[in-house]
């Protein structure tokens, strides 16, 4: 049945993945079956009892007790074996092993963060080790929102002010995709975030040094890329037009007025400042509500945001 699964389903990239698979394409031969012996009866009835001739009895049929318990009695039984078996592997699904790396995920509007065991975090990028079980523990910061894998089979509502567990052992080393499957404001449609399955080795490099391909981008490149895939896109835009936070168009060396009265020239050192705490100054006409990046971007990064601003002018 494997041909069936890659025809039909996408990626399987967990055990949990396949065992799901195999109870929707059981469900789809059943129901075909099903479909054809309905559709069948359904033909030949009008034709094998069409209406008689004038004058002709139709036979008197009685009922059939035999075939009114098949009819009832059968499908009762596929329904409640088919709920058994999703319920035996929803709750194995569930379950986390005691070895298993525990990863925090934050979500917010629009961005997924994950911290991991030694403390280094990354936002977007979710990597794990290869077929080993991973313990994903949730939250939110804003509003209700859904982490969902579609490779993997799985997914959960993320609630605020609640912590929620998704456990799961990816099977295959690549990368995948993750999706937020609950609406939650304007941007829902670009809160995404990368699956990447790593070897062992892998997975260390990314702990100690972060992404490889941070390392190879220029810095201004980088800095786009993080502002996109960081979420400053959506509250900081670079086209002029006012959002929840300043433009970043023709920002630098640009002097601010800030709530509390005073000014301050933007610089390396307030770009660093506003990004790590980002209420310590903040512009006036503007509200509070940039979450801080502390522990979330590595230097690197917000070497290449500041870089980023400059070429906008």
């Amino acid at each position: 049945m494997n041909w069936l699964r890659d025809w039909m389903m996408p990626l399987a990239a967990s055990e949990h993945a396949k065992k799901v698979d195999d109870l929707y394409i059981f469900t789809f031969w059943l129901m075909l079956a099903f479909f054809i012996l309905i559709v069948y009866l359904t033909v030949l009835f009008p034709l094998k009892y069409k209406r008689k001739k004038e004058g002709v009895m139709t036979i008197n049929f009685s009922h059939n007790l035999a075939l009114e318990l098949a009819w009832s009695v059968i499908p009762l039984i596929l329904v409640i074996g088919l709920f058994f078996w999703g319920f035996n592997d929803y709750v194995e699904s569930r379950v986390h092993q005691n070895d298993a790396i525990e990863v925090h995920v934050t979500a917010n509007k629009w961005n997924w963060a994950f911290e991991y065991p030694d403390g280094s975090r990354s936002i977007k990028a979710l990597h794990v080790p290869v077929n080993k079980p991973v313990r994903l523990i949730l939250t939110s910061e804003d509003v209700l929102h859904a982490f969902f894998i579609p490779a993997l089979r799985t997914k959960t509502d993320v609630i605020p002010g609640r912590y929620v567990e998704l456990p799961f052992t990816a099977t295959v080393a690549g990368k995948h995709q993750v999706f937020c499957a609950e609406y939650c404001g304007r941007g829902h449609s670009g809160m995404f975030a990368e699956l990447y399955v790593d070897t062992p080795e892998q997975y260390e490099t990314f702990l100690k040094e972060g992404p490889e391909e941070f390392k190879a981008m220029p810095l201004v490149e980088l800095g786009k890329f993080t502002y996109n895939e960081a979420g400053c896109k959506s509250c900081h835009t670079i086209d002029g037009t006012k959002s929840e936070g300043p433009s970043f168009k023709n920002l630098w060396g640009k002097s601010e007025k800030l709530r509390d009265g005073s000014s301050v020239t933007v610089d390396e050192s307030y770009i660093r400042e506003s990004i790590l705490n980002p209420t310590a100054k903040v512009v006036a006409g503007y509200e509070p509500v940039m979450p801080s990046f502390q522990g979330l971007l590595r230097d690197r990064q917000i070497l290449g945001v500041i870089e980023y601003i400059k070429s906008l002018k």
